[in-house]
């Protein structure tokens, strides 16, 4: 092997342990293992789709572009003219089109530079192009061919219109220069129904669609002309497809007749299945690429305004658990909380032996600070490491004091109505919800904290104990629990005035950790089966979970601080006894030597 100061142009830093904050592609020396090595950030896993902020008007047959932070959804059915920006975080109605229509081409690079082409009108086709410059939509120059139901793609400088309807089904293919649409090669299947933003003006592919009957059939184009490759593995028309060129692009759901859910990645030389979308559809708009895609809307089979975003293998949305820094004390804290603090900023108190100690962490270490003034376990947490209220808990038999915590001592404040212990909260130290626990029966009682009293609101569904929760006072979730021994699945959404089931945990179990900020983003980890320790996670999208990577120590009735995509998970029981150990949820890291020969 090559000493690493032979690599040509290249002068390395020298460290002696992996560098404390690693950026993509770094490289650099490791004198303790003597070995080159760089950072990549991603991993072997599956994709997985997450329920995104939903549109404010379902349709169906809108066009789309942008990206997964930047997009646009416009026109379509019934609403035709409208137009909704994606902000990455909200969606915002912005300026109608000119010419309202369903079925047209949409292409652009983000949520301020877009045009659509083409479309139906009621009764009849167009070939009016539209262009969007942020804040209003101006009329171009025509296609050359009127139709609808095609595929675009590329920015709006340069974009592509391929396929589509005009009184029979077309292989048209027309590119966009900025100014005008120029006739190009037709493609060898003509076809409509293929729904979303894939490629370029010189690189594209196509799948599925319509003749007079489901295709399964792709073509791909390299700027002249269409070569047919693999076909689909599940025929289907009106799909969402999204991509950056004819090598990597994914489509999803459909009508195959009926309505599908089934998803599959192109890698340039064959489709592969992938996890489902949680809502089957037909007809929505898709912008983005095969590894960071939006699916917004279409028809389920009705028009519905769910979003779910795509978060590829090997992005920045695939996470995994690392070793954190160990406690001081190894206590099961907290059994059954909700989110006490961040993943750099938690909470640990009380404990198995009904003790007081109290510990804080700063994102590197675990400090002691000031005592409980009633030592417990199996007590409820909410709130942040500087604002935390504990409620209930049990003291040899279960108790109703709370107390409240300002970042420097704690104060006895007013009693729950409810005597209870291993139950769950989520919210803040002024607005906080508590739910569930015992002792028998099983409490599905809940009440709310605003910040001097607590009132009861309305019960679960089913009562239960040892569950965890995420979100807040008034957008809340709960899942898992009792009864012992296999502990249960049950999942249950509060909207502020009511309880509603929804869809269960993959496994049953009790006293799992938990954290998410609300019932559209949150995750469950580890747990109790019968005499089984889990160190299994699921993810929860807002209508469904789904099994992520393990924990590295299966555990239960543990600490648990964070979001979905950055938790902390702490203490706990494991078979044995209890442990100190601390891991981190995060954007998995890898870093790999480098052969230099």
């Amino acid at each position: 092997m090559a000493d690493y100061k032979t690599i040509h142009g290249v002068n390395l830093r020298d460290y002696t342990t992996d560098p404390d904050t690693l950026i993509e592609g770094q490289v650099w020396y490791d004198k303790t293992n003597k070995v080159v090595q760089f950072f990549h950030n991603s991993v072997t896993a599956a994709g997985a789709w997450r329920t995104e902020v939903s549109v404010n008007t379902g349709r169906q047959q809108g066009g789309s572009s942008g990206t997964t932070t930047s997009a646009l959804y416009t026109g379509g059915v019934p609403d035709r003219a409208i137009s909704e920006s994606w902000n990455g975080s909200a969606w915002t109605e912005v300026g109608d089109l000119n010419q309202g229509r369903q079925g047209m081409f949409g292409s652009g690079a983000s949520n301020t530079q877009a045009i659509v082409s083409g479309g139906e009108l009621p009764g009849n086709n167009v070939a009016t192009t539209e262009s969007w410059n942020g804040s209003s939509w101006t009329e171009v120059a025509d296609l050359n061919t009127a139709r609808r139901l095609g595929c675009g793609g590329g920015p709006y400088t340069a974009a592509i219109a391929s396929g589509g309807y005009t009184s029979t089904n077309v292989g048209n293919t027309e590119t966009w220069n900025g100014s005008a649409w120029t006739e190009v090669a037709d493609m060898n299947t003509g076809r409509r129904n293929m729904m979303g933003n894939s490629g370029t003006t010189t690189s594209q592919i196509v799948a599925g669609g319509k003749t007079s009957g489901v295709l399964a059939n792709s073509e791909s184009w390299n700027g002249s002309a269409w070569t047919e490759t693999a076909d689909l593995n599940d025929s289907r028309e009106t799909l969402g497809n999204s991509g950056a060129n004819n090598t990597a692009a994914l489509v999803a759901g459909g009508e195959s007749p009926g309505v599908t859910a089934n998803v599959e990645l192109w890698n340039g030389s064959s489709w592969a299945e992938q996890n489902n979308l949680s809502t089957g559809r037909y007809g929505g708009g898709s912008t983005g690429t095969n590894a960071a895609s939006l699916l917004m809307s279409g028809g389920a089979p009705s028009a519905t305004t769910v979003v779910e975003e795509w978060i590829g293998a090997g992005t920045a949305g695939v996470f995994a658990w690392a070793t954190g820094t160990n406690t001081n004390t190894p206590a099961v804290a907290n059994r059954g909380h909700g989110t006490q603090g961040t993943q750099t900023a938690a909470l640990a108190t009380g404990g198995t032996g009904v003790i007081d100690n109290v510990e804080s962490y700063d994102g590197t270490s675990w400090t002691e600070i000031a005592d409980l003034n009633v030592a417990k376990h199996l007590h409820i947490s909410i709130g942040t490491n500087t604002a935390t209220l504990v409620a209930g808990g049990n003291t040899g038999s279960a108790i109703a004091t709370n107390e409240s915590w300002d970042g420097s001592s704690w104060t006895e404040v007013g009693d729950m109505n409810t005597t209870r212990s291993t139950g769950t909260g989520t919210g803040t130290a002024t607005a906080g919800l508590a739910v569930g626990g015992t002792p028998s029966p099983t409490k599905a009682n809940c009440e709310i904290w605003n910040g001097s009293g607590w009132t009861e609101v309305a019960n679960l569904n089913s009562g239960r104990y040892g569950l965890n929760s995420a979100g807040t006072s008034t957008d809340g979730l709960v899942f898992a629990g009792s009864p012992e021994p296999a502990g249960v699945a049950l999942t249950e959404i509060w909207n502020g005035t009511a309880w509603t089931e929804v869809g269960d945990l993959n496994t049953a179990r009790m006293q799992p950790g938990g954290s998410g900020t609300s019932t559209n983003s949150a995750i469950a980890f580890g747990g109790l089966n019968h005499a089984t320790y889990h160190d299994l996670t699921e993810d929860w999208n807002g209508a469904s979970w789904s099994e992520v990577a393990d924990m590295n120590t299966a555990r239960f009735a543990h600490g648990a601080a964070g979001s979905a995509t950055s938790a902390l998970a702490y203490q706990g029981s494991i078979p044995g006894g209890n442990t100190q150990a601390v891991e981190e949820w995060s954007q998995a890291q890898t870093v790999r030597s480098v052969d230099t020969d």
